[in-house]
């Protein structure tokens, strides 16, 4: 029994982790990651006002006025912006706050004595998911979480697949999609929508701060080692998945909450990645810098070279005149003679013929 439930605990975990890395993409692409974290926490008054009609955390219409509070974050925000007066980072840390707040007041206010607190909001539980059973004409037919996800990853994958040229235009070239006729502040909307409902299905399983950290981290790991868009979606859920599964395994072995390792583990891979990657990574940027100083440092002993009168120069004398150290002057004169640019002779250096 207990490897049936680690098994569901592992699919929910993969499926929320698929159901935000979907949307993810796209707000890595469009600069807009943070609006993930915005709606994550501008959310929480949409879900207890609709809990305060209602009456009960069980209810569809929950993820209605969730959604519709995220959406409001998002029109709020823009027009905040559109007033020029701020810009969007300034807009969202105005916005969002505010929203989380009111969800907080709310909820001291009116639902206390309810399982509906900003730790469930925040953190989540994965290991409780299995738990709470979907029943369906009196057979139990598995976790709640496991078919909302399903269903929220129809949902994205659709949206994705039906309007990829147009999300892919709107977002590099708005002027061309009005040019074809593409309204790209209805596909943001539409995304923003996308990701308010995304978001509010998964944070009862995760928690917010793991869904901030599986709509970000896969694609943006995607986005430093690919330069197609298509390779990048793949290759964001590829990673998404395995660095879930790492945090999984991590969370087991340690004894610690498993969707704080999985966020985590998403951050460790990230990091990984932007540090090694082989064209984009830090490592990599800084041996290309080396080069490039290298190759500059050359062409400025090549020019001194060409204005002397006999195209000769000690070497002591150049890394004197240059303020170089003597070991520095050797290395770029070894470097030169390695490409041809340069011959040495004992103690001299000159350009060849």
């Amino acid at each position: 029994m207990i490897y049936l439930i680690q098994l569901q605990i592992i699919i929910i975990a993969l499926l929320v982790t698929i159901a935000c890395v979907i949307p993810g993409n796209f707000l890595v692409l469009r600069g807009v990651a943070l609006m993930s974290d915005a709606i994550s926490h501008a959310i929480l008054p949409g879900i207890v006002i609709m809990f305060l009609c209602v009456g009960t955390l069980n209810s569809p219409l929950l993820i209605i006025g969730a959604s519709l509070a995220g959406l409001l974050t998002v029109i709020t925000t823009e027009a905040l912006m559109q007033t020029q007066c701020i810009k969007k980072d300034t807009a969202l840390g105005l916005v969002y706050p505010f929203f989380f707040s009111i969800g907080v007041l709310l909820i001291s206010a009116c639902a206390r004595n309810v399982h509906l607190d900003t730790d469930m909001v925040l953190l989540g539980e994965l290991a409780f998911a299995p738990f709470n059973r979907l029943i369906c004409f009196g057979y139990d037919i598995g976790p709640v979480a496991l078919w909302t996800m399903i269903i929220i990853i129809i949902s994205n994958a659709s949206c994705a697949w039906l309007f990829y040229k147009e999300l892919i235009i709107s977002t590099f070239d708005p002027i061309l999609a009005h040019m074809q006729h593409i309204r790209p502040s209805y596909l943001y909307y539409g995304l923003m929508m996308l990701t308010a409902i995304t978001t509010v299905a998964a944070f009862d399983a995760v928690g917010s701060i793991v869904v901030v950290a599986l709509m970000i981290c896969p694609p943006a790991i995607a986005y430093v080692l690919c330069n197609s868009i298509h390779q990048m979606i793949w290759l964001s859920l590829s990673i998404g998945c395995y660095a879930t599964l790492i945090g999984y395994i991590g969370a087991w072995y340690a004894d610690v909450s498993i969707a704080g390792s999985i966020a985590t583990a998403q951050g460790l891979v990230l990091f990984i990645v932007i540090l090694l990657a082989p064209q984009q990574g830090i490592i990599a940027r800084m041996r290309i810098n080396q080069k490039l100083r290298t190759q500059h440092a050359l062409d400025c002993i090549v020019l001194y070279l060409q204005e002397q009168p006999f195209k000769k120069v000690n070497i002591a004398y150049l890394s004197h005149q240059l303020r170089w150290s003597k070991n520095h002057a050797l290395t770029i004169i070894a470097h030169g003679v390695t490409q041809g640019k340069l011959m040495s002779d004992n103690d001299t250096l000159y350009l060849p013929n």
